[in-house]
This record gives structure tokens, sequence and C-alpha cells, in this order.
């Protein structure tokens, strides 16, 4: 067996994971050097200074942002998952009336991005009384991640076997029940998978709290990567160690799910 194409293969998976791990790393060992210095490249320092997440989480006023965050992600993931699987379902496995031109306004929606919407969100906010409240960021959020939501799981309904249905309703299955019982434990992979992206979103979600919110212990916990800028000077080491202290939740929550990720996205290939 000729082990070229493997090998190649390896190697530019090699290389795509050091291009997604060495910036972490970078941010990582810059947040461990004195405070007020400029690391030339990625270094380990001679004595680091773990003292400065304690710092970072003080000047970032890190506490209420963390304590912002989990409301704002409590109240966006459940809603966002829970209207994007019954779309989905829908959409992808059901003979809804005008289903292609749905999908098709969905599908549409992904080429918009958040930042041209922006500025429509600021007056509809400010006309339905939203404004500077945690619910500017929340409603926004669930119709910005819509569109992939709808799309993902639709993707995954449409790839069930029709006869899984066919039989669950010879046995007098209904529609709810069909969905409950035989469809959602099958789609737990996809479901965890889209939560998990959506947490990913809600959570580093940064120009629609600025935007939308002006007290900053309202936002998210991005907000706080700004008490680190100043007007004539930025501490770069400070910096660095908020965005490590905003990026472990999420990465601890990968970590949890990475199987049910992996499995989501090779659903296809094993159908």
């Amino acid at each position: 067996m000729n082990p070229g194409p493997r090998l190649r293969e390896r190697l530019i998976l090699a290389a795509m994971m050091a291009i997604s791990i060495v910036p972490f790393v970078g941010v990582l060992f810059t947040s461990l050097h004195p405070q007020g210095t400029m690391p030339a490249g990625i270094s380990w320092p001679e004595s680091p200074q773990w003292g400065n997440y304690l710092d970072a989480w003080r000047v970032g006023n890190i506490g209420p942002l963390l304590w912002s965050s989990t409301l704002i992600v409590l109240a966006v993931v459940p809603v966002g998952v829970l209207v994007c699987t019954m779309a989905g379902f829908a959409l992808g496995h059901l003979r809804t009336p005008g289903r292609v031109l749905i999908s098709s306004l969905f599908l549409a929606g992904l080429a918009v991005p958040f930042e041209s919407a922006i500025v429509p969100l600021y007056y509809q906010a400010e006309a339905m009384g939203t404004l500077n409240t945690r619910w500017a960021i929340i409603l926004p959020m669930i119709g910005l991640l819509a569109p992939f939501g709808v799309f993902w799981m639709s993707a995954h309904f449409r790839g069930v076997p029709s006869a899984i249905s066919e039989a669950a309703r010879m046995d007098g299955a209904g529609t709810t029940r069909l969905f409950l019982h035989v469809h959602l434990p099958l789609a737990l992979p996809a479901i965890s998978t889209l939560a998990l992206l959506q947490f990913i979103s809600t959570w580093n979600q940064f120009l629609v709290a600025s935007v939308l919110v002006d007290d900053p212990g309202l936002r998210t916990m991005a907000g706080a990567l700004g008490a680190f800028q100043g007007e004539h000077r930025t501490d770069v080491v400070l910096l660095c160690a908020g965005a490590v202290t905003i990026m472990l939740p999420t990465v601890v929550l990968f970590l949890l799910l990475q199987r049910r990720f992996v499995t989501a996205l090779l659903a296809g290939a094993v159908k």
C-alpha cells in the first residue's frame, strides 16, 4: 500500500491544526509576561506572572460580565435551539407548504453579515424600548443565529430515512409524537452541536452588545476587552490575560462536547 496520500493528508491536517493552535498559544504565553512589556514573538517568560489573570479579572470587571453573559446565553441558546429544531423539522422532513421558498429565505440569511444589520437593529430596539437592556442583545441574537440553525437542523432531518417516519405513523404516531419520541432523540448530536455553536457566538458577541447596550455591566464577556484599551496606551499583557479568561468557558465546553460535535459532523458521511 502506498503511504504517500495518507502521509500528505496527515501533513495537511497537522498544518491546519498548527494554524489554529499557534495564535492561542501566543496569546497564552503573552498573558504570562510582566505587565507593561511588549513580548517579541511567541516566548515562554522566565518568571510566569500568573497574577495577571487576577488583575485582568479586576480591571476588566469580569465578575459582573460573567453573570451578564450567563443570563444572555441562558436566554438565547435554549430558545434559539428550540426554534431552529422545530423549523428544521418542518422544512426538512414534513411536507410543509412553501418549504422551498422558506428554506431559500433562510439560506439567503446566511449571506447577511451581522455588521450590515446593526443600524436597523439599533433603531428597532429603540422603537421597542429594549435599547440599553439585555433584551437588546437576546432578541437580535436569536434572530441573527436562526438562518444557520434552521439550515443545520433541516439538513439533519432531511437525511433521516423516511421509512422511520412511515413505521411510526403505522403505529399510530401523530406529528407531535413523531417529532418528540422518534426524531428528537435521533437529532441529539446535531442539537448539541448547534447549542455549542450558538453558545460560542453569543458568548463572544462584541458588536451587538457594544452598539445596543451602553451599560458595560449588561454586556457580554467580550465587552471586557475594551477595559484594557486606553486612549494612548494598551496593556497587551492584560489584554491577552482577559482574552484567555473569556475564551476559557468555550474551550472547556467544547472539550466536554467534542464527541457529540464530531458525531454530528460525520453523520452525513455514515448514513
